[in-house]
């Protein structure tokens, strides 16, 4: 079996080291927090410390981190995973990141004989530990095949879209969409509330009916319970947005329900100061 390094062990890392752990693959780590990192290293985990030395050591390397400069700086810095490559490797980056960057990476990883794909993937907390993500690939065709069988224990769907760049395209799409169900899920309780109904059965009731979704189903029953705590970030799907939204710029597109998620993620994240909390913190701002 090839030997799996993994940088970034957040919410979402964890849960595929985990799954790649049970696979009985052996998976070297690194974060910047080691103590962050204890229930993996007790699971088996070896942990490095820095990115270059996880890239020395493994074959695959996946980075799973926070935003588009973390990725820039595990990749680029002088102790970051590309002072470690060698020929014949592949790397993987699965943060949620700029189509830009991706191909900055795809580029310099060709120059020295390195397979690269980029693979964001949407699931949350949830999908990261019942290894039922979905992913999405640009970049190295080859790679995408030989990656096969681990994308099959840590994801339930995975899809190819073409070059370096493509599955972050592809993210941006997921996220756009997952925009109009949060602003659509928190708007549904508000109006709910306002009319008096049981909002447990109001949810019950959205469910069997058209207006389903996973944002309903995964993050309804959170905001009744006042669980706030994060399967995604806001601040990320803050980040996300305005990638998409740079994203659709470019490409001279008008997005104006996006435009309008982000500007209340932003009231959420940047003056509630609630960027730690899960997206569906957004049910605050009423």
């Amino acid at each position: 079996m090839q030997k799996i390094g993994f940088i970034g062990t957040g919410v979402m890392g964890s849960g595929i080291i985990n799954n790649l752990l049970n696979a009985n693959y052996d998976v070297d780590i690194y974060t910047r927090t080691k103590s962050k990192a204890e229930p993996l290293i007790n699971k088996g985990a070896n942990w490095f410390a820095d990115p270059k030395t996880v890239a020395q050591n493994a074959d695959i390397i996946f980075t799973m981190v926070g935003f588009p400069q973390d990725v820039e700086d595990v990749y680029f810095k002088d102790n970051g995973i590309f002072a470690g490559l060698s020929a014949g490797k592949i790397i993987v980056d699965m943060t949620t990141s700029t189509p830009t960057l991706a191909k900055k990476i795809g580029q310099k990883a060709e120059e020295i004989n390195v397979e690269s794909i980029d693979a964001p993937v949407s699931g949350g907390d949830v999908g990261a530990r019942d290894g039922k993500l979905t992913i999405m690939v640009g970049g190295s065709k080859k790679a995408f095949e030989t990656l096969k069988p681990i994308f099959e224990i840590i994801g339930k769907t995975y899809h190819y879209f073409g070059s370096y760049g493509a599955g972050q395209h592809a993210k941006m799409a997921n996220q756009i969409m997952i925009a109009g169900t949060m602003t659509g899920l928190t708007e549904m309780f508000v109006y709910a509330k306002a009319a008096g109904l049981d909002l447990q059965s109001v949810l019950e009731t959205v469910e069997g009916g058209g207006g389903n979704n996973w944002s309903l189903e995964n993050y309804g029953p959170r905001i009744l319970k006042g669980d706030f705590k994060p399967g995604f970030y806001s601040k990320h799907f803050l980040k996300d947005l305005r990638i998409a939204l740079d994203e659709s710029e470019k490409m001279h597109l008008d997005l104006p329900a996006t435009k309008q998620a982000k500007k209340l993620y932003e009231t959420l994240v940047d003056e509630k100061g609630l960027g730690n909390d899960g997206t569906q913190a957004l049910i605050k701002l009423w």
